[in-house]
């Protein structure tokens, strides 16, 4: 008998089935040949970061463009590090941004589709399967040496100034006569297997990615660990054995993996079996100061996924933005299509750039505030009610509750031919339109309200009184600014920039500078929206009662005391 089948048999006696039968349960896809299958393939171990949305999104976007499979699979073989309900959080953040898999889990206890299982702790078998047939192939053994004792190799290899790895003369077990195997195993010691790499060896290899381009690497030579003491596969296994029996044809992923290359191409050489394509994507980076680093998990609030919860962005706005840095001529293309849907942008590899692209929260913000702009008001209010009720009840209570009067905050100077753009995130609404109720206002401390300085006592108290006695407002806008510019007029205000700037002696000061008098008695705050749309929307009992406090509570001290 052949000793690396005679080896194969002894390690792994329980199993019957060959790679043959596994490529007969799992034949290649019936998809026209252009079609792409792309996989999501994360950890269960910690949060999802804001770069495995986009890279999953990329997989979705060209699997989906091509008429192809986008599925879900899980790698949760890092048992010591998973997380409770990581399966449940990684389901959930897809669905979130509307990154359906058509194959793999739509739910954490339910998968759909003909190639699974698709969590890796369940395809056990099969991977024992594969190790078993590269045993007998001659390109795997089994390694009995425990933690400390490889600790010591590689503590020992960096006193010695070389390259750390389980090869040559370290690689103790890898010419381990099958009499020495027997013995290990009779006392009971535990195995790992490891890949048998050609060594030593000086060849390269030539490969082209298709977002990095041509690159060259050395030829691997260290005998990595496939299968762990606990059957459980290392990613370069898992990544062969489900890759290739679920038939992906282009493995999208971080280029974190990019220097394990050599390895997985290796395996699929020893099993004489094409490669898919493969992308690298660069990760998402940021300046700090005079150069760029990573987007960090420590650092950067903005990394997590959650972040984008807790703000409030709409989803289809962040796509949008990961669309933006994964694709150089998305943002010309949404130029041109304002109204399309995102279905019809041709995303494409050769588009991706091979660098990180920086991650800019003020691009994020526009590109947020343009999809928001087209969106019903009805709709923007059920979103906003959405996220308030998780991170912000006692604001949903109060737009519940004021259902109208939300609606109409929400539609304020919006028309058919030119929409509000200033709104990025539904909790940027409290901060910049909570003034409208009253709940909010009243906790407003009026110390802090920015009045402006340059206007006397008596026209302070004539404006405000003014503006009681007009808080019912009946006209139209034209006619209302032409009454009260006149009475402006009549304090010493020009009416308008340009007559002021003829005549600067002659005028205390502009309309708007009164106008700021009102503007921040009723809102706390010096830009706001239309003057006259906001007192129409807050009525005249609201008006009346605001200007009245501010008439009545010593204006001119509150104005002497104000960091404006």
């Amino acid at each position: 008998m052949d000793t690396n089948f005679e080896l194969a048999e002894l390690l792994f006696p329980d199993i019957k089935k060959t790679t043959s039968d596994y490529e007969n349960l799992y034949p290649p896809r019936e998809l026209p040949t252009t079609s792409m299958v792309t996989r999501f393939a994360p950890s269960p171990t910690g949060f999802m970061h804001i770069g495995g949305i986009s890279t999953a999104l990329i997989s979705k976007t060209l699997a989906k463009q091509t008429n192809g499979i986008f599925f879900l699979r899980i790698e949760d073989t890092d048992k010591k590090r998973e997380i409770e309900n990581g399966v449940y959080e990684i389901i959930t953040n897809l669905q979130n941004f509307n990154i359906t898999p058509d194959e793999g889990f739509i739910a954490p206890e339910k998968t759909v589709g003909c190639y699974g299982p698709y969590k890796q702790s369940q395809r056990i078998p099969i991977y024992k399967t594969y190790i078993k047939e590269l045993i007998k192939l001659g390109f795997a053994y089994p390694c009995f040496c425990s933690p400390e004792e490889l600790a010591i190799s590689r503590q020992q290899q960096i006193e010695q100034k070389i390259r750390p790895g389980y090869y040559g003369q370290w690689a103790h077990h890898r010419k381990f006569s099958l009499e020495e195997i027997k013995r290990e195993l009779d006392q009971h010691r535990p195995f790992a297997i490891r890949l048998r790499a050609p060594e030593p060896n000086r060849k390269k290899i030539f490969f082209s990615d298709l977002i990095k381009g041509n690159i060259e690497f050395p030829v691997n030579d260290i005998d990595v660990v496939l299968l762990k003491s606990d059957n459980l596969p290392t990613y370069h296994f898992a990544h062969f054995v489900d890759d290739y029996l679920m038939r992906v044809t282009h493995v999208i992923r971080g280029d974190e993996w990019l220097s394990s290359l050599p390895i997985h191409l290796q395996l699929f050489q020893y099993f004489k079996k094409q490669p898919p394509y493969y992308a690298h994507v660069a990760p998402i980076a940021k300046i700090e100061g005079n150069s760029k680093r990573k987007l960090s998990k420590r650092k950067d609030p903005e990394a997590a996924v959650s972040y984008y919860y807790e703000k409030g962005y709409p989803s289809n706005g962040v796509i949008e933005y990961l669309l933006n840095l994964a694709n150089s001529n998305f943002y010309s293309w949404r130029v041109e299509n304002p109204t399309e849907p995102l279905e019809k942008f041709s995303f494409s590899f050769k588009n991706m750039g091979s660098s990180s692209a920086m991650f800019d929260i003020s691009k994020l913000d526009n590109i947020c505030k343009n999809v928001i702009s087209t969106m019903e008001i009805k709709s923007i209010y059920d979103q906003i009610v959405k996220w308030a009720l998780a991170h912000d009840l006692p604001f949903a209570k109060i737009i519940q509750k004021n259902k109208s009067y939300t609606l109409q905050i929400l539609d304020i100077e919006n028309t058919e031919q030119k929409k509000r753009k200033d709104i990025a995130c539904w909790s940027a609404i409290k901060e910049n339109l909570g003034f409208f109720y009253d709940e909010i206002f009243d906790e407003i401390p009026k110390e802090l309200f920015p009045y402006p300085l340059n206007i006397g006592k008596a026209d302070i108290r004539h404006v405000l009184s003014f503006f009681i006695d007009q808080s019912e407002i009946q006209e139209p806008k034209d006619n209302w600014l032409i009454k009260v510019r006149l009475f402006f007029d009549t304090l010493g205000y020009a009416q308008n920039i340009k007559i002021l700037k003829l005549n600067p002696n002659k005028y205390k000061g502009a309309f708007g500078d009164l106008f700021m008098i009102i503007r921040v008695a009723l809102t706390s705050k010096t830009q706001t929206p239309d003057l006259y749309e906001m007192l129409k929307i807050m009525g005249a009992n609201r008006v009346k009662k605001r200007l009245t406090f501010a008439k009545k509570n010593d204006f001119v001290n509150i104005i002497k005391s104000s960091q404006y």
